[in-house]
């Protein structure tokens, strides 16, 4: 099946994402951080975390209550190369951004900063901020938990959230090494990404109650929310390809979004309360910049770093394949790609577009219409 594709700049998805949450409230400085975290993603060829969340995501959620839309984030520990941050539940790009530029200001300082955060909400692609620290000749490290949707290895409950380990550097190339992956199989998001396109997943990405697998998108997100359905852990389902590894590495990012901060864990950052009424997730991060120049020279440092990476590249390729690819790679080349084309929007997210527009009388013409 064809699938009826249009396409929209950069500009002007950034734009209308700005408007769309200023008419929901969300102050403008905020609402252009918000829309710039979102468009990153999109730039990057990441359609599953960015324009196609910004209303079933973020509209939606603050729209029921169980986000708020004017954000403070509040330091309540901390030391010259650590803090704790509380955000008030209020708009996770927000929270991250500030929370990944505290930990940037003490490396700067310091050599090494991290940031915990906690009472949170869904922070947008982790990459960007490896890429602010990147930007800074610095290595970044994230990692955000979600609601449950991994099931632990020879079990079938959604327990973990997909729960990415981010890490971002830079080289001598035209883009920073980054690697930005759920510590799940795949990832809500792309399962989304599935069912708009009205596609069948792959075989072994979500297994049922019974541990069979599911390739129905919609069935598996009806399923991931009422604890029928769960995640294989990264690696797959059982110990044969080493599915513990992804099971214990998303373990990993939960203690470190939990533990440090105070904060919620597991079945807590469900959305519901025991009553099974909405209520925010709570969600925890944390955020680690480390200043290159604190032990090497930068120049340094992003030359053996891109000479590692072209050296992987130019290694023996796999029959019938026509090149290998580093980490961030792809992402850079789609950049170029759509920095020309446009973001391609089917046709359940333009709709989305339209319906926040419309509702809200928002003055903006897309230039598929």
């Amino acid at each position: 099946m064809v699938q009826d594709i249009k396409y929209e700049t950069f500009d002007n998805l950034q734009k209308f994402m700005t408007l769309g949450f200023k008419a929901v409230g969300v102050p403008e400085a905020d609402a252009k951080t918000c829309a710039r975290v979102l468009i990153e993603s999109d730039k990057r060829g990441i359609d599953s975390h960015g324009v196609g969340r910004f209303k079933p995501i973020y509209i939606d959620r603050i729209e029921i209550g169980i986000q708020n839309v004017v954000t403070h984030p509040k330091i309540v520990r901390e030391t010259k190369t650590t803090a704790v941050m509380d955000g008030g539940n209020g708009m996770g790009h927000v929270i991250g951004t500030q929370a990944m530029q505290l930990a940037i200001d003490k490396a700067k300082a310091y050599g090494m900063g991290m940031v915990a955060v906690r009472n949170s909400t869904h922070y947008g692609i982790a990459g960007y901020y490896g890429l602010m620290a990147a930007k800074n000749d610095m290595i970044g490290m994230t990692g955000t938990n979600a609601r449950p949707s991994i099931a632990p290895t020879f079990g079938v409950e959604n327990m973990l959230g997909t729960n990415p380990l981010t890490i971002g550097f830079p080289t001598d190339e035209d883009f920073p090494f980054m690697i930005d992956a759920a510590t799940s199989i795949t990832q809500r998001g792309k399962i989304e990404h599935y069912a708009r396109m009205h596609k069948t997943m792959p075989y072994g990405w979500v297994i049922d109650a019974n541990g069979d697998a599911v390739t129905d998108p919609d069935i598996a997100l009806k399923g991931l929310v009422d604890g029928t359905c769960a995640l294989a852990p990264l690696g797959g389902i059982g110990e044969e390809l080493a599915g513990y590894k992804g099971y214990d590495y998303a373990t990993v990012v939960e203690i470190l979004s939990a533990a440090l901060q105070g904060g919620s864990f597991l079945h807590q950052l469900s959305g519901f309360d025991a009553a099974g009424k909405r209520q925010p997730y709570h969600l925890g991060h944390f955020f680690i910049a480390i200043d290159i120049n604190a032990f090497t020279d930068p120049a340094a440092f992003k030359k053996t770093a891109g000479e590692i990476l072209r050296t992987l590249r130019a290694s023996k390729k796999a029959k019938g394949e026509e090149r290998i690819y580093t980490g961030g790679e792809k992402e850079y080349l789609a950049y170029l790609k759509r920095s020309k084309e446009g973001v391609p929007l089917n046709p359940a997210v333009r709709q989305s577009l339209t319906d926040v527009r419309d509702k809200y009388q928002i003055d903006f013409k897309f230039s598929w219409e």
